[in-house]
């Protein structure tokens, strides 16, 4: 209950700076400045509309891209703020399944929107799900391992330690003949 409440907060703020034209980041501080006659905004809340506002370019355009018929900027105002929730928790909240992701949207469409827009945003969620996310789990993967691989080699190059934390032998300058010979006399 307490995180279908923050998500309603976020559609609030997100809704506002979208209807005013305003940076989203700069009317979140000024809520959590001055919250008026609301309660605090919650910390989920806080973390969807942060979250929301650093990704909001990818977020569109993976709305845009698997929209067929409507570009972000010609949905109804509330109905692209539910779907930029929904996205965000779809593809960089791993804290929230898909599916509930899916099911709180659409929460907040019943009671927020008109009667077409809760299929709308069910489909595309969908899409999101079943066709980005695993486009983007597979560049995450392929990220993590390029980093795994440079660290790797960082340390290899480096030299000065073994896997074990002690000097190698290689580290250990090895002593050549004359010097060999002189300590055994």
């Amino acid at each position: 209950m307490a995180r279908s409440t923050a998500r309603k907060r976020a559609l609030n703020t997100l809704y506002e700076a979208d209807e005013k034209g305003q940076d989203i980041l700069s009317l979140l501080a000024e809520r959590i400045e001055h919250p008026g006659a609301q309660t605090p905004l919650p910390e989920y809340a806080i973390e969807i509309v942060r979250g929301v506002a650093e990704h909001r370019r990818d977020i569109d355009g993976v709305l845009n891209a698997r929209s067929t018929s409507w570009k972000v900027s010609r949905m109804a105002v509330v109905d692209r703020n539910i779907l930029r929730i929904g996205v965000w928790e779809i593809l960089f909240n791993d804290d929230v399944p898909d599916m509930v992701a899916i099911d709180e949207a659409l929460t907040l469409a019943k009671s927020l929107s008109d009667a077409d827009s809760p299929s709308f945003i069910h489909g595309l969620l969908s899409a999101v799900c079943s066709e980005e996310k695993p486009l983007r789990e597979a560049r995450k993967a392929k990220e993590e391992a390029e980093a795994a691989q440079e660290s790797e080699a960082a340390e290899t190059a480096d030299g000065s330690e073994g896997a074990d934390g002690e000097d190698t032998a290689a580290d250990t300058p090895a002593e050549d003949s004359e010097t060999a010979g002189t300590q055994a006399d």
